[in-house]
């Protein structure tokens, strides 16, 4: 169940972040908690950013009978939250659904999404 679990993540990370305005995901704080309390970093890590897959949370439903996702993103001004939110939601359930069909797993899915941050979006071109 950890493989599906983690692969359902991939699945839903990539589907949420190729939603027009989602400008990233945000990792949670449990997880950035452990990160600042891990031992000094290498050079090398000091550049590292956490995988998408940090920011997307995969439990099984209460009572077993389906999964439970959890988006969490960031946003770009510009467009409606609510809009964005409601796309991600959407998105990621379908993405997740074709998922589990494609291994022949079919189950229910819910998703939520929480947006922790909405920010002005440079584009460096």
């Amino acid at each position: 169940m950890t493989v599906i679990r983690t692969t359902l993540c991939g699945v839903a990370a990539e589907a949420a972040l190729a939603v027009p305005g989602v400008t990233g995901l945000q990792s949670r704080l449990s997880r950035r908690l452990a990160a600042a309390a891990a031992p000094t970093l290498t050079d090398a890590m000091l550049y590292h950013t956490p995988a998408p897959e940090a920011a997307i949370r995969a439990d099984r439903a209460p009572g077993g009978s389906g999964w439970h996702i959890e988006v969490r993103c960031n946003l770009a001004t510009g467009r409606r939250a609510l809009d964005i939110a409601q796309n991600v939601h959407d998105r990621v359930g379908a993405a997740v659904i074709s998922h589990l069909a494609a291994l022949d797993a079919v189950e229910r899915v819910t998703v939520e999404v929480t947006v922790t941050r909405i920010a002005a979006w440079h584009d460096g071109a």
